[in-house]
C-alpha cells in the first residue's frame, strides 16, 4: 500500500466533526514536523505549514483543505477491496475532505524528500468547521500567508478543476397588507384580493431553474424553495416532508380571502452581472404588480447576499499550468465551474501579506461517491492519479 493511502486512512480513523477536530490537527502537527517541515496551530486551531523557497524567481504556492468532516464522535470501522475504501455504512467515511488533506500533506512531505528540485515555497492549510460555517478559513490571518495561488483540494472527482463558484442570495417575496374576509360574504368585493392569487401570478413570471449557463456549466440559477400562504398560521406540527403537508391541508382554513403570503427564493451565481441582470428582471415584476394591486396590496422583494460568489479570475496561469498536466499525464481535466459553495469563495475576497488577491481552484483529490452519507467510497487508484496530477502541476508552475 502506498504512503498516501496509508496515511488517509490513518487520518479518516480520527473522527472530527466540525469544531472537534482538535485530535486530527495534532496528528496533522505530528505528521509534518516528523518530516521536518515548519508547521504552526493559529487561535483558532486551524493548522498552517510551510517549506520555504530554495529559488525566489518563483511564485509560492498554497495547497488548502479542511479538517472536519459530516458525522459524529464515533468510531469508525473501515472497509477495503482491492480498489475501494469505505466503511461499515454506519458512519460517513470522512473523504471530504481528507482525501485532500492527504494528498497535500503527501505533497509537502514529497518536496521535503527532494530539496533539488526548486521552487517558490509551498504553504498548507488545513481549516476546521468548513462543512457549518466555513468559520476556519475566515479566522485566517491573511496578512501571514506568501501565496497568491491557492489550490483548494476539496472537489470530488480526479480531473475536477473549478475556477469558479456560484454565490448564494436568499430572495423573499412577500404580498402584504391585504383587505382580506370570508370567502363567501365578501368574495364578490373587489377591493378585496387574495395574497395567495397574487403569488401565483408573480411567481408564474419570475425565472425558475437554469437563468444563464456557458462553456463551464451553469452560471446562474434561481429556485423556488418555499411558497407559504393562506390559513395555516395557527397549525402547530412536528410532522415533516409529505406528512407535513398533508396536515397543513387538512388543519387549513380555506374560508377566508387570505391576506398574507410569501415565497423563499434561492439565486445562485458566480457572475455579478448575470446575477444583477437577473434581479433587475425581478425588480421589474415587482414594479408591474405593485402597480396593478397598487392600494390593494403590497409587494416586497427582500435580498441577503449570505456567500459571495467566486468569480474567474482574469489570470489563467494555474487553468493553463492544468490543463498542460493532464496533457503530460493523459488525465481529461475538467476544467469547470461549480454551483455550490466551498472555501474558494472566501479566499477569492481576501489579499496575501504582499496586498495580492487571491486567486484559487478547486482541484478533486480522488473519486469519491455519496459524500455526507454512511455509503460514502473512494477509488484508491483515483486517489494515486490525483497525487501524480497534483506533483505535476506543482512541478509546472514552478518551471
Amino acid at each position: 500500500m502506498s504512503e498516501l493511502i496509508d496515511l488517509f486512512k490513518e487520518l479518516v480513523l480520527i473522527p472530527s466533526p466540525s469544531m472537534h477536530e482538535e485530535k486530527v490537527a495534532d496528528k496533522i502537527c505530528e505528521i509534518l514536523k516528523e518530516a521536518d517541515i515548519e508547521v504552526s496551530k493559529d487561535d483558532f486551531g486551524n493548522v498552517h505549514g510551510k517549506i520555504l523557497a530554495n529559488d525566489n524567481s518563483k511564485k509560492s504556492l498554497m495547497l488548502s483543505a479542511h479538517m472536519d468532516v459530516v458525522g459524529d464522535k464515533s468510531p469508525i470501522v473501515l472497509k477495503e477491496s482491492d480498489n475501494i475504501i469505505e466503511t461499515d455504512k454506519t458512519r460517513t467515511l470522512g473523504a471530504d475532505d481528507k482525501a485532500g488533506v492527504a494528498s497535500a500533506i503527501s505533497l509537502a512531505k514529497w518536496l521535503k524528500k527532494n530539496p533539488d528540485i526548486k521552487h517558490g515555497g509551498l504553504e498548507l492549510l488545513f481549516t476546521r468547521d468548513e462543512e457549518m460555517n466555513m468559520s476556519g478559513a475566515k479566522h485566517v490571518d491573511f496578512n501571514k500567508v506568501d501565496s497568491e495561488y491557492v489550490i483548494v483540494m476539496d472537489a470530488d472527482r480526479l480531473g475536477d478543476f473549478q475556477i469558479a463558484g456560484a454565490g448564494f442570495i436568499r430572495l423573499t417575496l412577500r404580498v402584504q397588507n391585504t383587505k382580506g374576509g370570508h370567502s363567501g360574504i365578501d368574495i364578490d368585493d373587489t377591493s378585496r384580493i387574495n395574497a395567495v392569487k397574487v403569488l401565483s401570478e408573480i411567481m408564474s413570471e419570475i425565472p425558475q431553474g437554469v437563468y444563464y449557463k456557458n462553456e463551464t456549466g451553469v452560471v446562474t440559477s434561481i429556485n423556488a424553495g418555499v411558497v407559504v400562504g393562506g390559513g395555516v398560521k395557527n397549525i402547530e406540527t412536528n410532522k415533516q416532508g409529505s406528512a407535513f403537508m398533508d396536515e397543513l391541508l387538512e388543519q387549513g382554513m380555506c374560508n377566508i380571502i387570505n391576506t398574507d403570503a410569501y415565497a423563499l427564493y434561492s439565486i445562485r451565481s458566480s457572475d455579478k452581472k448575470k446575477e444583477a441582470e437577473l434581479l433587475d428582471e425581478i425588480k421589474t415584476i415587482q414594479t408591474k404588480f405593485q402597480q396593478k394591486y397598487k392600494g390593494l396590496a403590497d409587494i416586497v422583494v427582500e435580498c441577503t447576499e449570505t456567500m459571495k460568489p467566486f468569480e474567474k479570475s482574469s489570470d489563467e496561469t494555474l487553468i493553463n499550468v492544468a490543463r498542460k498536466a493532464g496533457e503530460n499525464l493523459g488525465i481529461k481535466m475538467n476544467i469547470t465551474s461549480f454551483h455550490a459553495g466551498a472555501e474558494t469563495h472566501h479566499y477569492a475576497h481576501q489579499k496575501n501579506k504582499f496586498g495580492k488577491i487571491l486567486k484559487p481552484v478547486l482541484m478533486g483529490a480522488g473519486n469519491v461517491y455519496n459524500m455526507h452519507s454512511a455509503k460514502e467510497y473512494v477509488e484508491k487508484d483515483s486517489m494515486e492519479k490525483a497525487f501524480v496530477l497534483l506533483k505535476e502541476i506543482f512541478t509546472l508552475f514552478n518551471k
